[in-house]
């Protein structure tokens, strides 16, 4: 049933709704901009401004990301995916029992640079693992890309949560906070040139 609103201006209400499972982190997110270390100093009163977060706050953060994980488990849509969101809500119902005393996850910056997939590499049938639901039924999907072994695939909504709170891929775990150490190779000119200071030093 349209409301007064749609009727009034005409709009024609959607057939289905789109992505009816997609979790709702606003709550989670407001709280992790309160709690995170990244947040402006300047712009928050120092009578509210604390060192870090306490376990009351993480223990809050990883409850709203387990509320969110429990709605879609409840009516999941697969075994698969079923298996997942339990695994993802015992992982978070640990942290919440026992609460590290910092956010361990990635800073939003590490979103904002994930490889996005481009739409013509999705192919029907392609799904979130977290959602369930086929990246190609929004009309502009948002997908991206972890850089872990699997190159594990997600709409950016539902992963975004789970890598800003715990850092690693919801697939295979692989920690995602750790940055690659560069090796830079030696030059073999370097060593010739040291013995040949030796020489003549």
């Amino acid at each position: 049933m349209a409301s007064n609103y749609e009727v009034e201006h005409n709009i024609q209400a959607p057939a289905k709704p789109p992505h009816k499972r997609r979790p709702d982190m606003s709550s989670f997110t407001s709280l992790l901009h309160q709690i995170s270390p990244d947040n402006d100093a300047a712009a928050t009163p120092s009578r509210t401004r604390h060192v870090g977060p306490t376990p009351v706050d993480m223990a809050a953060m990883f409850g709203l990301l387990h509320a969110q994980y429990a709605r879609l488990r409840a009516d999941s849509p697969s075994a698969e995916n079923q298996r997942l969101l339990e695994s993802l809500a015992a992982e978070l119902e640990a942290d919440m029992g026992s609460p590290p005393d910092a956010v361990p996850g990635v800073p939003q910056e590490y979103l904002d640079g994930l490889d996005r997939v481009s739409t013509k590499s999705l192919k029907k049938g392609d799904d979130c693992p977290i959602c369930a639901e086929e990246f190609l039924a929004d009309p502009y999907p948002l997908v991206v890309e972890l850089p872990c072994p699997g190159r594990h695939r997600f709409d950016l909504e539902c992963v975004g949560p789970w890598l800003l709170g715990k850092g690693t891929c919801p697939m295979c775990r692989h920690d995602l906070t750790k940055k690659k150490a560069v090796e830079i190779p030696k030059d073999d000119d370097e060593d010739e040139l040291d013995d040949v200071d030796g020489l003549y030093g």
